[in-house]
């Protein structure tokens, strides 16, 4: 039984990383020779080669990471490494706490000592290369440490409350793991930008200005409060520009990057603030948290299944199931769900974005919103012609062409 679900776990991560592969390599293959018309004004062919240039050599570092972390995964089962460290863990601490938190310990540990000279090239070599990088040896440290301290502490929460609810209610587990993620979620919605974003970038209100009173008139103009209106300081890391809406009832605010506010003329400016309002307007928030909450509730019933079946956890290779083990082996078979629910999110998010651009051209200026989605794409070097089934699976966002397209539509 053991050995028989051990080439069920092999089968999966390999499958995984061969589709994901597959994917890269024709959507590489589907670069065109030639910008496109409309964007000829805002994307130079020099900028076009440099971008297929970026591209690939993102997806070399992405193939090898994957390719290490694909390889190490499966000497761990095969060598029984996974058992191994859950043994001693289940020897030296008493506490199941202990116990499951120890045997992460050691894998968070792995996984920081190869992804961190990943990460270093990616930002020092790649995004340096060309022109991103505006990160220094100091901020990258620092930001791997908070992201390490805030993994720690979160993560750590949550295993404990975790392995609480499954001692206190093993039979419906799952339910109340439910409703405390489901809280967890809620609370990160509405608190996100005031006590997560502030730990690793300094938020400022938007200054007075002819911005400002065109964002106010805007405001007025479709009766929305747009007074919780900040600035993140996004150039002390990289030249790209962003902005992102975020929080629920009275805790909604709306955070515009500063490399944005520098690179985009104001009407540009309102006419992404106006997206971004679309994206209320239109019930989008709201929406996108029920399909996570019940994304997170069929995570948990698989869970409790995996927990269920003892011999899923032993045949990773320990002496006796465990709490932790469970979560590895429910980890890998999860994996093919996990896909297709993730492209299911992602159809759900492109029909979203479509919805917020046309609220954009009916409530402020189309063309505005256009020449912003131009510039975007043009100073983050982006694919201009991803392949179909590539946009299919991991898109969140519809491909710029087919953004454009639809703002044309009367």
């Amino acid at each position: 039984m053991s050995e028989y679900l051990i080439y069920i776990f092999i089968f999966l991560i390999l499958f995984g990383f061969i589709f994901s592969s597959i994917l890269e390599y024709l959507n590489s293959k589907n670069w065109k020779d030639s910008v496109p018309d409309s964007l000829k004004d805002f994307y130079k062919e020099s900028d076009y080669k440099k971008a297929k240039s970026y591209k690939l050599d993102r997806d070399r570092v992405s193939l090898i990471s994957s390719l290490i972390s694909t390889i190490l995964t499966i000497i761990f089962i095969f060598s029984g490494v996974y058992g191994k460290v859950s043994d001693y863990s289940l020897y030296y601490f008493d506490s199941p706490f202990l116990q499951s938190a120890g045997f992460f310990l050691f894998f968070l540990m792995i996984s920081t000592i190869i992804n961190l000279p990943i990460s270093y090239y990616s930002i020092f070599t790649i995004e340096e290369k060309y022109g991103f990088n505006k990160s220094t040896l100091s901020t990258f440290i620092k930001d791997k440490i908070k992201g390490l301290i805030i993994s720690l502490l979160i993560g750590g929460f949550i295993l404990y409350i975790s392995i609480q609810l499954y001692s206190f209610f093993e039979a419906n587990f799952w339910l109340w793991l439910w409703v405390f993620l489901s809280a967890i979620i809620i609370f990160t919605n509405m608190f996100y930008t005031t006590l997560i974003v502030p730990i690793f970038n300094k938020l400022s209100p938007l200054e007075e200005g002819s911005l400002k009173n065109k964002i106010e008139k805007y405001s007025k103009k479709i009766g929305y409060s747009l007074d919780k209106i900040f600035v993140i300081d996004g150039s002390k890391r990289s030249s790209k520009a962003n902005a992102f809406f975020s929080g629920l009832g009275p805790k909604k605010t709306i955070a515009l990057f500063d490399t944005l506010i520098d690179k985009h003329e104001e009407d540009e400016l309102v006419a992404v603030l106006a997206h971004e309002v679309g994206h209320y307007k239109k019930n989008h928030i709201k929406q996108g948290l029920l399909l996570s909450i019940l994304q997170v509730g069929i995570i948990c019933y698989v869970l409790q299944l995996c927990l269920n079946e003892p011999n899923l956890s032993l045949a990773l290779g320990g002496l006796e199931s465990s709490f932790h083990l469970s979560l590895i082996a429910f980890s890998f078979l999860f994996s093919p769900l996990s896909i297709i629910i993730g492209i299911g999110m992602n159809i759900f998010s492109r029909k979203n974005e479509y919805e917020a651009d046309k609220y954009a051209k009916e409530t402020y200026n189309g063309e505005s919103l256009k020449n912003a989605l131009k510039k975007l794409s043009s100073d983050s070097l982006t694919n201009l012609y991803p392949h179909p089934l590539y946009v299919f699976v991991h898109y969140s966002h519809p491909p710029l062409l087919k953004r454009l397209e639809a703002l044309d539509r009367k």
